[in-house]
């Protein structure tokens, strides 16, 4: 039998996961750390701590499987984006990275914007629709201007994925799907922006040399083998961008498919054949996971309302999740389930920390809209199980303005172990939704992407027929469906007729 190690670099913690070739899971370790914040705005970690990670989750996972080294045949790597590490010429950290969630450098960002107008502009060469603090092209610009010392020792700008591969193999290579939310790489013609280095003021020399998610690096390094446990044999695959591996981890693989994650986050996905830019700039473009193909892809409020609606209102759900051995949130799921769709009226505004896509509205405030005397606890929780599905409903609208199609939506992340949650999604949007097997689906992407880059798959596709399987299917209920047309208009205007209130803040 052979198997493929895959590591998911999060952003507060490491998975490293085993997977056979049919995609069944044969183990996985978790292994956190503590991000570093001196400041509200400054978010770093050592690069060791995710290197010390990695490297104690994969022991954990050969002493858990007992798999034969020598038949881990690849390595595949799943990555947080934006995240910056600053080598030396010896391949040595100057500082501490700077994590993906850092702000602190929205001067240099506002800067990069009245120079690279992104509305006019930068939107049609990065496909990325605002120059936020996050993106590591702001996050360069900060380090010249404010650690000019470090700057100018800086011999190679890595993003996660990139570092990784580098300390495993030695080799400096990097591919688009982390690359195109840099700032400083073109995704249409997948070079290095020319300008935009020039503007920063380092050179293509300074970077990684550039392939495609799924292609083979190296082996690993015979003292990195021996340090993790390896045979020295195992290739090292480029990855690719968490939310990608997500994707493909449940299967969304071809134009039509739509995929959403509700984790503390609402993440979607929509494969596209080219890139398609909105011209009211409220969908970002991404490079995806297979050669010359891209993805509608963003961000938005998600799971994070349930759990701040269980951790302030459901203490009871909570102790007696904890003496049945549940999980509180299914406990609230089965008492949403009773509540009629629709909510008996109750209506929710999720945007507890602004409203992102595709309002983008830093403002917005969260609602409870309609509520009565016969309204109880549950009514509240379905209430914001219904907005995160109007969220899903939203962005689809816009994909459908972009006439970009969504025949079905595949479902990840821990929104996805919800039935009911499920169900309201698929009554909500009209469309069917799929529950796949495994729910690693980040990590279950890197390993298809690695086991088509040492061949034992021709391609992506064929990879993901083979690997995912689906678990449950939910299909639109009708009459839900015209509950739901209704709620939904009046989700929508809620939004609009409340905005000019929000500015009052």
């Amino acid at each position: 039998m052979e198997y493929i190690l895959t590591l998911d670099a999060g952003t507060t913690a490491s998975k490293i996961a085993l997977f056979n070739t049919k995609g069944e899971l044969q183990g996985i370790s978790t292994q956190e750390y503590t991000l570093l914040t001196p400041t509200a705005l400054e978010v770093e970690l050592p690069a060791e701590t995710f290197w010390k990670a990695f490297r104690d989750g994969v022991r954990e996972v050969l002493e858990q499987t007992k798999v034969n080294p020598e038949d881990i045949k690849a390595l595949g790597i799943s990555a947080q984006g934006e995240t910056l590490f600053f080598i030396d010429k010896e391949g040595k950290p100057l500082r501490n990275a700077i994590i993906w969630l850092d702000n602190r450098a929205q001067e240099e960002a506002d800067i990069l914007s009245e120079r690279f107008d992104p509305d006019q502009y930068a939107f049609k060469i990065s496909g990325q629709v605002k120059i936020v603090p996050t993106w590591p092209a702001s996050k360069i610009f900060w380090l010249k201007r404010h650690e000019p010392e470090i700057f100018e020792k800086v011999d190679k700008f890595l993003l996660i994925e990139d570092y990784l591969i580098h300390r495993m193999t030695g080799e400096l290579v990097a591919e688009g799907s982390l690359l195109c939310s840099t700032l400083y790489w073109n995704i249409i013609t997948k070079k290095y922006w020319d300008e935009m280095l020039d503007f920063l003021g380092i050179t293509e020399d300074q970077l990684p040399s550039i392939r495609e998610s799924g292609e083979p690096v190296g082996e690993l390094k015979p003292e990195v083998a021996e340090e993790l446990g390896l045979s020295p044999r195992t290739v090292v695959a480029t990855g690719a961008l968490d939310q990608v591996c997500g994707a493909i981890g449940v299967g969304n693989v071809e134009p039509g498919m739509f995929s959403e994650n509700t984790g503390a986050a609402l993440a979607i996905c929509a494969v596209l054949e080219k890139p398609i830019f909105d011209k009211e700039g409220r969908m970002p473009i991404h490079y995806y996971g297979i050669p010359d193909t891209y993805m509608a892809h963003t961000f938005t409020t998600g799971g994070m309302v349930l759990r701040w609606y269980r951790d302030n209102f459901g203490r009871e759900e909570m102790s007696v999740a904890e003496l049945l051995d549940t999980d509180p949130y299914n406990i609230l799921g089965d008492e949403a389930s009773k509540v009629p769709p629709g909510s008996d009226g109750l209506v929710m505004l999720p945007h507890l920390q602004g409203a992102m896509a595709p309002e983008a509205n830093p403002k917005a405030k969260g609602v409870f809209f309609g509520f009565t005397l016969k309204h109880t606890k549950a009514h509240f929780a379905r209430a914001i199980m219904e907005a995160i599905g109007f969220i899903v409903r939203r962005n689809i609208d816009v994909l459908d303005d972009m006439k970009i199609p969504v025949k079905e939506i595949r479902v990840l992340g821990g929104g996805a172990r919800s039935p009911v949650w499920n169900q309201i999604k698929a009554d909500i949007t009209h469309k069917t939704v799929l529950q796949t097997e495994i729910e690693e689906a980040a990590s279950l992407g890197a390993a298809i992407l690695a086991g088509k880059a040492v061949g034992i798959y021709k391609d992506v596709r064929e990879a993901a027929s083979k690997m995912v399987s689906i678990k449950q299917r939910y299909e639109p209920n009708p009459e839900n469906m015209e509950i739901y047309d209704k709620v939904y208009k009046k989700y929508v205007k809620l939004y609009e007729d409340l905005c000019e209130l929000f500015e009052f803040d």
